[in-house]
């Protein structure tokens, strides 16, 4: 039986009240001009790149401003066909298919692939997606300790030997900003006959030899069989996609929901990811520039003693614990002109609360040293 109408507006309201009093109340902030963003994952600064918003213009004018369909129906344009090629090629897999974003990817492969007999092994700080899309599926979870092979292993033993078993975990970690070791996931899932399953949404375009991610070509389909990749962060446009063999990708397009009932994406931003896919193989100096400046912060913030997290990767996390400090430094941040991600519980486990700094390729060093310097003197104490 439904609550009586009268009593929704209550619900809504004892929810807000204790978020507000935890001290984990959301609020949104428009991007003002100005602002130095590095809370953002456009790692390669090609989301203002003009080539490609002439490029998505060019699609909407050649395609449409929208697909008005399904891909199954009449969405399913050149552009995006010409896309999942594209994409494909990159992570060295006979197929990809485009999503509309990776949250509906993740829950689109999880749901089509897995059901109430089936096992899932999950990384602990896997993405929201992975957990829900699991969960959405009705299949056995159990989630070993973050990148622990040895606890893997152990599970995966204790699982039905003749049962359904798929290995899944970020390739980069979007809160920790460390990369799973593929090497093992790929070995151990294959003693044991499980499938693995990597969503490397934030290694896409900046690890590898080719952008190809932490997975790519450097581990084939036979070690990997489910890749899952966004278009939304080093790429700078929007959507994601799965690849894999020809008949994962044709399961998918058969059963996976979130792909079967969703108006295809928009024409014009396939243009965009098409060039930059372009300026990916053409510009590897953005990678290498990127590196540089990951290297040149990490070095200097070793000299400030900023208390970073062990990352190689854009995404640099300074653990501060408390959520209130956390919210302190990012307010200090935004007026100094510095705009700093501020992770608090849920998202990351209570007492880990943290500012999330991501770096990109075209950020200079003037305003990389204005960021240290304001965690410096936050970290003394010297701003309140």
């Amino acid at each position: 039986m439904s609550p009586p109408l009268h009593a929704w507006p209550e619900r809504l309201s004892e929810a807000a009240a204790w978020r507000h009093a935890q001290g984990l109340w959301r609020e949104r902030h428009t991007l003002q001009p100005g602002l130095v963003d590095f809370a953002g994952n456009d790692y390669l600064g090609l989301a203002g790149d003009p080539r490609l918003a002439e490029a998505q213009a060019a699609g909407a004018r050649e395609f449409g401003a929208g697909a008005g369909a399904s891909h199954l129906v009449s969405g399913h344009l050149e552009v995006h066909e010409a896309l999942e090629r594209r994409l494909a090629e990159l992570v060295g897999r006979p197929r990809a298919l485009l999503f509309s974003t990776g949250y509906m990817a993740n829950l689109g492969t999880l749901q089509a692939l897995c059901d109430s007999d089936t096992h899932v092994f999950q990384d602990r700080l896997n993405h929201a997606s992975l957990l829900d899309g699991a969960e959405l599926a009705g299949a056995r979870s159990r989630r070993f300790h973050h990148r622990d092979l040895d606890d893997l292993d152990r599970l995966l033993g204790r699982a039905p030997s003749d049962s359904a078993k798929l290995v899944v975990s970020d390739g980069v970690f979007s809160m920790d900003g460390d990369v799973a070791n593929i090497a093992g996931l790929a070995e151990i899932s294959a003693r044991h006959a499980a499938w693995l399953m990597v969503d490397d949404a934030h290694g896409l375009g900046v690890l590898g030899a080719h952008g190809d991610g932490c997975v790519g070509r450097a581990h084939g389909v036979d070690r990997v069989p489910i890749l899952v990749g966004t278009l939304g962060k080093a790429l700078g446009t929007g959507g994601a996609f799965v690849a894999g063999s020809e008949a994962l990708v044709e399961h998918l397009i058969q059963f996976a929901r979130p792909y079967v009932y969703t108006t295809a994406q928009p024409p014009g931003v396939a243009a965009a990811t098409l060039a930059a896919l372009d300026v990916l193989a053409a510009e590897p100096e953005r990678r290498e520039s990127l590196r540089s400046t990951i290297a040149y912060f990490r070095h200097e913030a070793a000299l400030l003693n900023l208390p970073l997290a062990d990352s190689f990767t854009p995404i640099q996390p300074l653990a501060l614990g408390a959520s209130q400090d956390v919210m302190h430094w990012a307010a200090r941040l935004r007026e100094s002109g510095l705009l700093v991600g501020a992770i608090r519980p849920p998202t990351v486990p209570r007492g880990e609360a943290r500012l999330r700094i991501t770096l990109r390729a075209t950020h200079g060093r003037k305003d990389l040293d204005r960021l240290l310097e304001t965690l410096a003197r936050l970290h003394r104490g010297e701003e309140s």
